[in-house]
């Protein structure tokens, strides 16, 4: 996945080309709407910070699998988050049902 902001070198048709040559995914913030860019680029900081550069990863399937520890074990279900009041999201969604 690949996460920019609006700009036009990211909208332009030969970026967009390289990014689906390379079978990557673009995540993209909907137009004059920062909020949606703020929540994704928390989360890259914090996968950045907490696992990229802690991690040493060994091939693809054992990135696969450290990625998915990261994010369904630690990210969602016991690391709190200051927006979400100091709860997990995974607890953040069972209040919200």
């Amino acid at each position: 996945m690949i996460h920019t902001d609006r700009g036009t070198q990211f909208c332009c048709d030969g970026f967009k080309k390289v990014i689906q040559r390379h079978r990557f995914i673009q995540s993209m913030s909907r137009q004059e709407n920062c909020w949606d860019n703020a929540v994704v680029e928390s989360f890259f900081r914090a996968l950045k910070t907490e696992w990229a550069y802690h991690v040493k990863l060994l091939d693809y399937q054992h990135a696969k699998h450290e990625l998915f520890e990261y994010i369904e074990v630690f990210y969602n279900n016991q690391r709190l988050h200051g927006t979400l009041e100091y709860l997990t999201p995974a607890q953040f969604e069972k209040q919200r049902n």
